[in-house]
């Protein structure tokens, strides 16, 4: 067997686990004991305690399990059993699956572009299925890679229509990426996708608000440029904060330098964003995430 088709076959039984739930003594060896009765072998692994002393405690471990694909029901029993006792909150996923995404977009192609560049170059094992937009502006892109894009015009008057549109369109997605897609979606959209829907803007918020954010931002001579990718919610641009990144400029930078450099921070933090949630790296605690990158 060559080195690819090791891998692959080796990445068809690696499996992930995700635990949450309060600390107390004896979670790691009772969770490790359950991993080796099923004859896992854990290849990685990731803990955090909020607090020693009555807190919550989280977990990510990888583990490598022969034929996973028939086995992990046994896994599955097993975690069952345990939840009760261990208050235990968990999912289970296999690293062979590939995620399906829709990606919503307006008139900027920078951050779809940077997701259709690492899905297509295998650094993000995802599967981009659906590309919604409220322009047309970028069904060429989409054409080019192969992936079905749909026009859904957005009113005020015919918001809810449209969303309920784009609903559809968005079928059994496992993730819904706001990928520069200026429209504010509803409370009810967001309950749909909990989280499950991420969304990506400039860090000027909220000192820079408006249609034109980096403008106002160079007329105060602003010495730094950042992204923020976060869980959407209800509650405006105010969802788990999943990535950030700054990137410094100067005096000498144009309101267009800094719009560039705007594009080149988000889509950096977008696609880490995808790719964390995509391997299961991302746990929710309340109104922030705990990542094991």
């Amino acid at each position: 067997m060559s080195a690819p088709d090791f891998r692959k076959a080796r990445l068809t039984d690696v499996g992930r686990l995700v635990v949450r739930c309060p600390d107390r003594p004896g979670i790691v060896a009772v969770l490790s004991g359950l991993m080796a009765q099923a004859g896992a072998n854990i290849i990685d692994s990731q803990q955090h305690s909020s607090d020693p002393s009555g807190g919550t405690f989280t977990l990510r471990l990888e583990f490598f399990l022969a034929d996973l694909a028939t086995r992990r029901s046994d896994l599955e029993a097993g975690l069952a059993a345990l939840a009760g006792e261990w208050q235990l909150t968990w999912r289970l996923t296999e690293a062979a699956h590939r995620p399906r995404l829709a990606v919503f977009v307006s008139k900027a192609d920078h951050g779809l572009q940077e997701l259709l560049y690492r899905v297509g170059s295998g650094d993000l094992r995802a599967e981009i299925a659906v590309i919604v937009s409220n322009h047309p502006d970028l069904e060429p892109v989409a054409r080019v890679h192969g992936v079905p894009f749909h026009h859904v015009p957005v009113t005020p008057q015919t918001k809810a229509e449209a969303e309920a549109r784009a609903l559809k369109l968005v079928g059994d997605a496992d993730l819904v990426v706001l990928a520069r897609y200026m429209q504010v979606v509803s409370a009810d959209f967001c309950s749909r996708f909990p989280e499950r829907l991420i969304n990506i803007h400039h860090s000027f918020l909220p000192a820079f608000v408006g249609a034109n954010p980096y403008q106002a931002a160079a007329d105060r001579g602003v010495k730094l440029i950042g992204a923020t990718a976060h869980y959407v919610t209800a509650e405006l641009d105010a969802g788990p904060i999943i990535e950030q990144e700054v990137a410094r400029i100067d005096h000498r930078a144009t309101v267009e330098d800094m719009r560039r450099v705007g594009r080149y921070v988000e889509r950096q933090v977008l696609a880490q964003a995808v790719t964390w949630h995509v391997e299961d790296r991302i746990i929710v605690d309340g109104a922030k995430t705990i990542v094991f990158a």
